[in-house]
């Protein structure tokens, strides 16, 4: 298994991407994705050379996905060489929120991995920032996610990368993000304020605690100092995009 760096190709970012980096986002939350990128530094171990950082959250729609893009620029933007993986292989996002090729990616990877192009999925953005998608949606991502191929890929990649981010399924939704927890440096746990149920979010760190992953910290979105910590929220119809037919005919969703 190697690393080929012949025929590079940058991902092209279409405009209606942009939005999304932390460079066009408001000033507070600019310095909130850079004190993200400061504090893991601090609760990281010190004699791992390329960190390997898992960004889940406990349902659907906290924001995970975009903390994940997020601290992958800001990572690039400090100088180190990141890479980006979508390792949500029942309902990835970060291809279409990215607006680049799909198509091909981590389940490609794990397939075949004599040969992996890493440079064609270099960004335009940053030219240390590189993004590898989903790739085509496998029968059995959790299975693909704890395997032996999946450890063996990441430390043939952190050879390459100064830093590794995935981005994974909610914990309460489906076990994938347990289940390749033992292959990471630790895990960001994502929620967002007036959405995230308490009992979601306790149930949450219960499974993650009884599975001994090592929680790096916690980001909260959606903050509104003037408004109460959690609300009820009707999360049930989330269950059915991972769980069903449903699931694959609305992949095109964003979270």
């Amino acid at each position: 298994m190697s690393i080929l760096n012949k025929n590079s190709q940058n991902l092209p970012i279409e405009r209606s991407f942009k939005k999304t980096l932390h460079k066009n986002l408001k000033f507070n939350a600019t310095e909130q994705y850079k004190l993200l990128r400061t504090n893991i530094s601090f609760t990281l171990p010190e004699d791992v050379k390329c960190p390997v950082i898992g960004v889940t959250s406990s349902v659907r729609g906290e924001g995970k996905s975009t903390t994940a893009i997020n601290l992958a620029y800001v990572y690039a933007e400090s100088g180190k060489k990141v890479l980006l993986i979508d390792g949500d292989l029942r309902l990835p996002s970060v291809a279409k929120k990215m607006n680049i090729d799909g198509s091909t990616g981590l389940t490609n990877f794990l397939m075949d991995s004599n040969k992996i192009m890493i440079e064609q999925y270099k960004t335009a953005v940053n030219d240390k920032w590189y993004v590898v998608p989903c790739g085509p949606i496998p029968p059995n991502p959790s299975e693909l996610l704890a395997s032996r191929k999946m450890e063996k890929l990441l430390k043939m990649l952190s050879e390459y990368f100064d830093c590794i981010i995935i981005d994974l399924p909610p914990v309460n939704i489906v076990s994938d993000a347990v289940a390749i927890s033992k292959y990471l440096t630790g895990m960001i746990l994502v929620v967002r304020q007036n959405y995230t149920e308490k009992d979601e979010f306790e149930n949450c760190k219960r499974q993650l605690k009884l599975s001994n992953v090592n929680v790096l910290g916690l980001v909260m979105n959606g903050v509104n100092n003037g408004s109460s910590y959690y609300r009820n929220y009707k999360y049930k119809r989330y269950y059915k995009y991972y769980a069903s037919h449903e699931y694959q005919q609305k992949s095109s969703e964003v979270k």
